[in-house]
């Protein structure tokens, strides 16, 4: 009788651990099914959409208007131009940092981190500040009544803007150059300049494309920076919404978008080939010779790149002092007298602050988690159609944000859905969802796949496999994935300036609308506070991790 028991007992015990991988495998499906669904839904089917609005006579219409093919120059302009400085000078500080033996290089090291993690609009108000007709450099400093607005102040504020971008690939690339190449060729007799073009700049060459192609999408689907400061100078990202919004010509609008599309799927198509050649390329440390010293550049050398690099971090704190300042400024340019007017005025902002913060917390938390398991369907599993998962949850990074605002408008409006919330919360994580993405993806491939072969030995499901096992060792990736989606989201503008309603303020819309008024002071002090907040939450996230670590 017991060991009829004993059988019973394990028989019970087999058929509730078959019906647990049974369920596992049901919820793991339907957890796909919905990911897929998911994905169709909020990217791909708002782009079919919007493609398939305009008629033929709105293109005829765009390719017979000579404003539409000054608007169209206009952009490649802006993107060659400002695409080239700022990949000039995020190279330059890049190598003074990586490569110059340059003094306080660790905090000349986190001064473009700092500025890319700031809100997009804070260059762009900071940029009027400075150097409008009532700046303090071209006003109060200089006494010149210029005006910088248009090409000059487009280009100014964008290489500024993106410069960081450039900075952080090139110095990844350089940091990975075999110090025994420089060395081996110092050997042989080559002078500082000859190693430096041809050792140096051939092996920085892969970062420093990818570095074009990735910045040149970055500015042409720049939203905030042309709004605030281009002035006539029209380009392709305004003009969508301007046709929209003032004069309701949706065809046009969208033929706008789908014109600006296709070079940043090119350009973006261009970045993912280049970005993996670069990684191969890249790939030259073996041992430990890449902790080998370096010859030292000249003294002139050091000194002109210390110079440079001082001189890049005196524009980038300039931006913040120009927030900072006009918060507190009676009269930006002509009543410098301090005032907590600007400051008290944020009182009647607290809706959009709130909301700004809220809609961001929320894209932040679901991006997250869309890409989390998006990347263990496509990295860690077998799952059916990983390529289409792969392909669409990183178009939206090719897509300009105002096509995108558009998409989501003309589909909400084809569906009868008017549910401001939701569409600001689902443009925001579609918007970011590509980083997310990558960045927990490049936190899985670090994990051995042993450990995925002996949790399912052990008869843990691909869901607990990923709960239990991949997430706790990845959560650096996740929580850089959580806090860049927040950070980015509360200062996104492009995309949700389409969606924003009586009802849904945000506060990045009531920074551009009070500086188009002209309350500098009112737009810097909100502008501060928003600042203020990203940084804060971006401590905290930081905090969180440095803790975790530790536990």
């Amino acid at each position: 009788m017991g060991r009829e028991r004993k059988i019973s007992i394990w028989n019970n015990f087999t058929n509730s651990k078959r019906f647990l991988k049974i369920e596992g495998s049901l919820s793991l499906t339907v957890v796909w099914a919905s990911i897929c669904l998911l994905l169709t839904l909020c990217i791909l089917l708002p782009l079919v959409v919007v493609f398939l609005t305009p008629r033929a006579a709105d293109f005829a219409s765009v390719a017979s208007s000579a404003i539409w093919k000054k608007a169209a120059l206009n952009t490649l302009l802006e993107v060659l131009c400002s695409t080239s400085a700022s990949v000039l000078i995020g190279f330059i500080y890049a190598y003074a940092v990586v490569k110059g033996c340059i003094p306080c290089k660790k905090f000349f090291a986190v001064v473009p981190l700092i500025h890319l993690v700031t809100p997009p609009f804070v260059g762009g108000l900071a940029f009027i500040l400075l150097l409008g007709r009532q700046g303090f450099i071209t006003k109060t400093l200089f006494g010149l009544d210029v005006s910088l607005y248009g090409f000059p102040g487009l280009l100014i504020a964008q290489t500024l803007c993106f410069f960081p971008m450039a900075y952080m690939i090139c110095a990844q690339t350089l940091e990975n150059i075999d110090a025994s190449l420089i060395r081996a060729a110092n050997g042989l007799g080559a002078g500082r300049l000859k190693t430096f073009f041809k050792i140096t700049l051939p092996l920085a060459f892969p970062g420093i494309i990818s570095s074009v192609l990735y910045i040149a999408v970055s500015v042409m689907s720049d939203f905030g920076n042309p709004m605030i400061v281009a002035g006539r100078y029209k380009v392709l990202a305004v003009e969508i919404y301007t046709q929209l919004t003032g004069w309701v010509n949706g065809g046009t609008s969208a033929v706008l978008g789908i014109i600006l599309v296709i070079p940043s799927l090119i350009l973006f198509v261009l970045y993912n080939k280049f970005a993996a050649a670069n990684s191969k390329k890249a790939a030259t440390k073996g041992g430990n010779s890449h902790l080998l010293p370096e010859e030292k550049p000249a003294v002139l050398t050091r000194v002109l790149l210390t110079l440079f690099c001082v001189f890049i971090t005196l524009c980038v704190i300039a931006q913040f002092a120009a927030i900072v300042a006009g918060s507190f400024q009676k009269l930006w340019g002509i009543d410098f007298g301090f005032t907590l007017k600007h400051i008290k005025a944020i009182s009647k902002c607290g809706r959009e602050l709130w909301n700004s913060v809220r809609f961001s917390l929320e894209a932040a938390v679901l991006s997250t988690l869309i890409a989390l398991l998006a990347a263990f369907f496509v990295f860690r599993t077998k799952s059916p159609l990983k390529k289409y998962i792969d392909s669409v949850i990183q178009l939206p990074a090719a897509i300009p944000g105002t096509l995108f605002g558009l998409a989501f408008l003309l589909t909400a409006s084809k569906v009868n859905f008017h549910n401001s919330s939701v569409m600001i919360v689902i443009a925001i994580t579609a918007g970011f969802i590509p980083f997310s993405y990558r960045s927990i993806s490049t936190a899985f491939m670090q994990i051995k796949s042993t450990l995925d072969d002996g949790a399912k030995a052990l008869g843990a499901s691909d869901l607990r496999l990923l709960f239990s096992i991949i997430l706790p060792l990845s959560l650096d990736g996740v929580f850089n994935s959580f806090i860049y989606d927040f950070v980015r989201g509360v200062g996104t503008m492009s995309a949700v300036i389409f969606l924003v309603s009586f009802d849904t303020p945000l506060s990045s819309i009531k920074i551009l609308n009070l500086a188009e008024q002209g309350f500098w002071g009112d737009a810097a002090a909100l502008a501060l506070v928003l600042t203020v907040i990203t940084f804060g939450v971006l401590l905290l996230g930081k905090l969180v991790i440095k803790l975790w670590g530790k536990r």
